[in-house]
């Protein structure tokens, strides 16, 4: 009797198709956004099936932009990410449980040397031909994680009561993959 394993598929994350955002409150009034454009990584697939089976994602912390540069500077500062230190933020996935219109990606993120557990909610957007013969993939996913849960515990205090930085982060990925040969 043999065992036929299912065939697996690495998709690479293409970096200039792909978008890592994130939004947190500002001055308790406003929210303000933010990205990093250096991410690179894998995402690989079962035959046949659009859910990953795995996905890895490195992202380059010194890519941060806000629109605004002493606020990147001081976001790359050892007050959040320490960038000199750790000059990446890191996801590993784990369990993927779901559909192709909904599924989660539980896995470990690693900021500024601090994992923690943590689960993407994802759907695939859909696969397809690119012009010069090759093959991608696409997918969204969105998560909120608390910032102080990776020792990003700076902050100020307002005048009028509530801080400088809100908690929460809201985490929102676009990407796209291209099949690799």
């Amino acid at each position: 009797m043999s065992t036929q394993l299912a065939e697996k598929t690495v998709y690479a994350i293409d970096p200039a198709h792909t978008t890592v955002e994130f939004v947190v409150r500002h001055l308790m009034i406003s929210k303000v956004r933010g990205r990093f454009s250096g991410v690179v990584g894998t995402i690989e697939l079962q035959s046949g099936n659009d859910v990953p089976s795995a996905v890895e994602a490195r992202i380059d912390t010194a890519t941060i932009d806000t629109r605004e540069s002493q606020r990147d500077d001081h976001l790359k500062s050892a007050d959040f990410f320490d960038v000199a230190k750790y000059p990446a933020l890191e996801f590993v996935s784990g369990r993927i449980e779901g559909t192709p219109s909904g599924f989660t990606i539980a896995g470990d993120l690693t900021i500024a040397g601090v994992t923690r557990p943590v689960a993407l909610k994802a759907e695939f957007e859909g696969r397809g031909p690119d012009p010069w013969g090759g093959q991608r993939i696409g997918y969204s996913a969105w998560a909120t994680i608390n910032r102080k849960d990776f020792g990003l515990t700076w902050n100020a205090a307002l005048e009028t009561g509530g801080v400088v930085v809100g908690d929460e982060v809201r985490i929102e990925l676009n990407v796209e993959a291209i099949l690799q040969k």
